[in-house]
C-alpha cells in the first residue's frame, strides 16, 4: 500500500491510566523533543492508511520523538470517552502515556474538539509540558455575551444531531475537508475511521460534552510557549475561536494558514508542519517527500468533445458517469489508488505493475463496449506522495505515454514491458519516441493481450458482472 508497508507501520502499545484503563499509543522518531500528538480526526491504527498522514508523521519524526495516542474511549483505547473530554481524567491519561514512554516533559499537539482538554492540562500541570501547539480548535464552542466567536446555544442541538445522524457515512467530509470532498476513496476511509473511532451510539453524548467543554478559565494560567494555528476558511471551527485562544494566552503566537480544511491531514499539511517545526526548533528543513516506487496509470477519453456532440449532452453525461464508475470499479478490483481525474481521464497508482496493466486493459476494453474511445498509458518508477497528488518524473512519463497511445489501446514503457515477463501479458513494438520534457529516446510497446471477459454497463444496457482478476 502507498501509505507505507506493513513493516513501516509503528507498533501499537498500551499505557495504563490511574484507574487501570488501557490507552493505545505509538512512538516514531528519535528527535530531541518529545511531542505528544492526539489525532482528532481518526484512530492511530488507521492513520497510516492515508499517505498524507504518513508524510506528516515522517516530517514530525525528523525533529521529534512523536507519541501518537488515542484518547480514552476512542480507537484502540479503552474507557468511556465522556470521562476524558476535560479535567483530571484527561490529565491522568496524558500522565500515563508520558510515563509509559519515559518522558518527563513534552510538547502537546492537539486540535479539534480535544483542544479544551489540552489547554486545561497545560494550565494545571505545567511541569510536564515544554510547549503547547493547538490547531483548528477552540477554548469554548458556544457563544456567550463576552464570547461572540462561538455558535448560538440554540444551534448546538442541531449541530450534534446533524453530525451523529450521518456518523459512519463520511458525509461530514464536505464540511471538514472541502478540498477533498470529491475524493471517494477518502470519503470511504473517513466513514470507516468514524465507525472504528467512537461508536455511533456514544457519539451524540461525546460530541455534546466536547462542544460544551469550557477551557476559557484556564487560558490565563497557561505559562508555556504556545503556538495557535488555524486555517482561515475552517467552517467547523471558525478562525475567531483560534484568535481568541491566542489573545488570552500570554505571549502566544497565532498563525492563520490559507485553506478551509479542518482535518490536519488534508489541505497543505506541509505548511502546518513548517510552522510547528520552526516554532519548536527555530528552523525547518522543508518536506523531503514520501518517495515510493509505483506503477502509474493514466487513462483518457479520446476526442471527448466530439463524442459528446455526437451522442448529445444528456446521454453523454450519463455515459460519462457510467464510465467513471466502471474505471473506479476496475481500480478497486486491481487495488489501484485513484489520485485524481484530469479532464475525462484518470490518474491512478498501483504497487504492482501487472495489476496496473490488467486494470488498463479492462478499462479500455469495457469502454469500447459502450462505443467510447479510451486510451491508457502505464509507466513504473519512483513517485513522490503529496497530500492530494503524486509527483515526479515517472508521473510525467506515464502521461506522455498515454498521450501517444492510439484510441482503444494500452501503451507501456520499456520499463513496464520488462516487468511483464512471465505474466502472460504480451506486447508489440510501438516505435521509438521523444517524450516532451523527458530526456533520451523511449521505446514504447502496445499491449496485445486479449481483454478479459465481462462487460461495461453503459446507460440503458444490461450486462453480466465483470470477471475478477486480482493477480
Amino acid at each position: 500500500m502507498l501509505g507505507g508497508s506493513v513493516s513501516d507501520l509503528p507498533a501499537t502499545q498500551y499505557a495504563r491510566s490511574a484507574d487501570g484503563t488501557r490507552l493505545a499509543y505509538q512512538v516514531v522518531g528519535e528527535g530531541l523533543v518529545d511531542l505528544v500528538f492526539m489525532p482528532w480526526d481518526r484512530p492511530v491504527d488507521l492513520l497510516w492508511d492515508e499517505p498524507a498522514a504518513v508524510r506528516v508523521r515522517k516530517r514530525l519524526s525528523g525533529f521529534s520523538r512523536t507519541i501518537f495516542f488515542d484518547v480514552r474511549g476512542s480507537g484502540s483505547s479503552e474507557g468511556n470517552p465522556l470521562d476524558g473530554a476535560i479535567g483530571e481524567r484527561f490529565a491522568e491519561d496524558v500522565h500515563a502515556v508520558l510515563d509509559a514512554v519515559g518522558s518527563e516533559r513534552a510538547v502537546l499537539l492537539c486540535g479539534g474538539t480535544l483542544g479544551p482538554g489540552a489547554i486545561a492540562f497545560v494550565a494545571t500541570h505545567p511541569q510536564r509540558v515544554v510547549a503547547l501547539v493547538l490547531c483548528n480548535t477552540f477554548a469554548h464552542y458556544v457563544r456567550d455575551a463576552d464570547y461572540p466567536c462561538g455558535i448560538p446555544a440554540h444551534a448546538l442541538d442541531r449541530i450534534v444531531a446533524q453530525v451523529t445522524s450521518a456518523w459512519g457515512t463520511g458525509a461530514q467530509l464536505d464540511l471538514l475537508a472541502p478540498s477533498r470532498s470529491t475524493d471517494d476513496r477518502l470519503r470511504t476511509q473517513w466513514a470507516r475511521n468514524q465507525r472504528l473511532g467512537v461508536g455511533a451510539g456514544k457519539q451524540a453524548n461525546v460530541m455534546r460534552a466536547r462542544l460544551e467543554a469550557d477551557a476559557r478559565p484556564f487560558l490565563a494560567a497557561v505559562r508555556v510557549p504556545t503556538l495557535v494555528l488555524h486555517r482561515e476558511g475552517n467552517r467547523f471551527i471558525r478562525i475567531g475561536a483560534g484568535r481568541y485562544i491566542a489573545d488570552h494566552i500570554d505571549g502566544a503566537t497565532f498563525v492563520a494558514l490559507p485553506g478551509d480544511d479542518h482535518l490536519l491531514f488534508t489541505g497543505d499539511s506541509d505548511a502546518l508542519v513548517d510552522e510547528i517545526e520552526e516554532f519548536l526548533t527555530g528552523t525547518h528543513q522543508g518536506p523531503e517527500g514520501d518517495v515510493v516506487t509505483a506503477a502509474v496509470l493514466f487513462t483518457d477519453i479520446v476526442a471527448s468533445t466530439e463524442q459528446s456532440a455526437r451522442v448529445g449532452h444528456r446521454h453523454w453525461t450519463a455515459l460519462l458517469d457510467a464510465h467513471n464508475a466502471m474505471v473506479r470499479a476496475s481500480l478497486d478490483r486491481y487495488r489501484g489508488r485513484e489520485i485524481k481525474t484530469i479532464g475525462d481521464g484518470f490518474l491512478a497508482t498501483f504497487d504492482a505493475t501487472t495489476r496496473a496493466v490488467r486494470a488498463a486493459i479492462e478499462i479500455v476494453a469495457h469502454a469500447q463496449q459502450a462505443s467510447l474511445d479510451v486510451r491508457a498509458g502505464v509507466h513504473s518508477g519512483d513517485i513522490e506522495i503529496l497530500p492530494d497528488d503524486v509527483a515526479g518524473l515517472a508521473v510525467t512519463i506515464a502521461k506522455r505515454v498515454c498521450d501517444l497511445a492510439d484510441p482503444g489501446t494500452v501503451l507501456v514503457s520499456e520499463t513496464v514491458k520488462g516487468q511483464l515477463v512471465g505474466t502472460g501479458i504480451t506486447t508489440s513494438p510501438h516505435g521509438t519516441h521523444t517524450l516532451k520534457g523527458v530526456p533520451d529516446q523511449w521505446h514504447l510497446y502496445t499491449v496485445t493481450t486479449p481483454p478479459p471477459t465481462g462487460h461495461f454497463d453503459p446507460p440503458g444496457r444490461s450486462t453480466t458482472p465483470p470477471a475478477s482478476d486480482d493477480r
